[in-house]
């Protein structure tokens, strides 16, 4: 298999409060929440770069979606890397997610590979780590 990874989607338990973290707090690009008018359809998009896409989607759609059942939430599961230019940009990344509702599960801190990284929680529990790799150039 040939990774095309276009869509990372987010099981969310309240859309609205949701968008209103990524959209109004992370500062996200988005045209809103889509699809009310089906059952189990409504959904919102946002670009994270070109080629890829991050949808919140309703875990119960997801669990309806796809026959299987609704579980706990468990933020163990997996990890949203975003890695940034410098330990200070993870700093103002941190900072901007806990203004927008974040739960700081790890401040930013040297790490034992010789960067530089937090962890925060979104509303719905999932978990994103914030990253400057020295070793990585893009």
């Amino acid at each position: 298999m040939k990774a095309r990874i276009t869509l990372i989607t987010l099981g969310v338990d309240n859309l609205d409060k949701a968008v209103a973290f990524y959209r109004d707090g992370l500062g996200f690009s988005t045209q809103g929440i889509v699809g009310t008018e089906f059952a189990y359809g409504a959904v919102a998009f946002f670009e994270l770069q070109p080629g890829l896409k991050l949808a919140l989607w309703p875990r119960a759609s997801i669990s309806h979606d796809s026959g299987l059942v609704l579980s706990a939430r468990s933020a163990t599961n997996m990890t949203i890397g975003h890695n940034v230019i410098s330990s200070e940009e993870v700093d103002t990344v941190m900072q901007q997610a806990a203004r927008a509702g974040a739960i700081i599960v790890k401040p930013a801190h040297a790490t034992f590979w010789g960067g530089y990284a937090g962890y925060f929680q979104d509303p719905d529990g999932h978990l994103w780590e914030i990253a400057y790799n020295p070793q990585w150039t893009e």
